[in-house]
């Protein structure tokens, strides 16, 4: 390496480093939160179009902690409206700090973005009309049409679980929840695979009147975690210490009863999840 190389090294190892979330955070007074409208009861808009939910009730919880962390009790905190498709993007490129909802955990998008510990452990299944009594498993599906979010966890899964029974089924890739349930509806759909308890919010939220059924079983498992920015471990530690401390406290329990007591007591699976993550100071 030659001498003039060198010196332009040591130039930009001395220069500062890019100022990094909670210090972001701390100059600007604010730490702003994004959420996926529509994905009850996790993250949705109320009627005055203030963001709802489990997920949302523990970003407010990270927010506090946040706050607390930085000796800040005035933070503010300001909402995002974010589309499954464009809510990784928006934690990379730095427009919200947090991202709020029902993102799965996974290796491949862990390669751009960040996660929390773990908030949710959730499954694919696929909704169907209740008079459709003959489908009840994905092997049922065999020369049917199934509505899917486009570019979620679940889309790959149910093509993986669809191949491993070795069913050719036409999936029809949509945008929202509310378009799939629409399209069932409709008759234009025989099912619209999602995570379950998000297909039992939105039924309850927009499918009055309606008979619909869920699988007899899951064909996929999402641990769902709060997307957080890149190679900022100071921040990661900041949001976790948050999540660690509900998960210790039991305070998690009164939020799940809050937005899921309606569907019965945790699983075995998520209550252990809220156990071993109950990290000590």
């Amino acid at each position: 390496m030659t001498t003039r190389w060198l010196l332009l090294l040591s130039l930009a190892l001395a220069l500062p480093a890019p100022a990094q979330t909670l210090e972001k955070i701390r100059k600007a007074g604010t730490i702003t939160l994004g959420y996926v409208d529509n994905a009850a009861p996790f993250s949705y808009a109320d009627a005055n179009k203030e963001p709802r939910g489990y997920s949302v009730d523990l970003c407010r919880a990270v927010a506090e902690g946040v706050a607390g962390q930085l000796q800040r009790p005035s933070l503010k905190t300001r909402w995002v409206k974010l589309t499954v498709q464009n809510r990784i993007d928006a934690v990379r490129k730095g427009q919200v700090d947090v991202e709020c909802s029902t993102t799965t955990w996974t290796l491949a998008r862990q390669r751009l973005v960040d996660f929390s510990l773990v908030t949710f452990v959730d499954g694919g299944s696929i909704l169907t009309k209740a008079a459709d009594d003959n489908l009840r498993r994905v092997s049922d599906f065999r020369g049917r049409r199934i509505a899917v979010i486009r570019g979620t966890t679940t889309e790959k899964a149910l093509r993986e679980a669809l191949s491993g029974a070795m069913v050719q089924a036409e999936t029809v890739p949509i945008a929202t929840r509310d378009e799939g349930l629409q399209l069932l509806r409709e008759g234009k759909v025989d099912g619209f695979a999602s995570d379950r308890t998000t297909l039992i919010g939105v039924v309850q939220r927009r499918a009055a009147g309606d008979a619909f059924r869920l699988l007899e079983s899951d064909f996929s498992i999402e641990q769902y975690a709060l997307m957080l920015p890149r190679n900022d471990a100071d921040f990661r530690l900041a949001v976790n210490r948050a999540l660690a401390r509900l998960y210790r406290t039991g305070e998690i329990d009164e939020i799940y009863e809050r937005w899921m007591g309606a569907l019965g007591p945790p699983s075995l699976l998520l209550s252990a999840t809220y156990f071993i993550q109950r990290l000590a100071e």
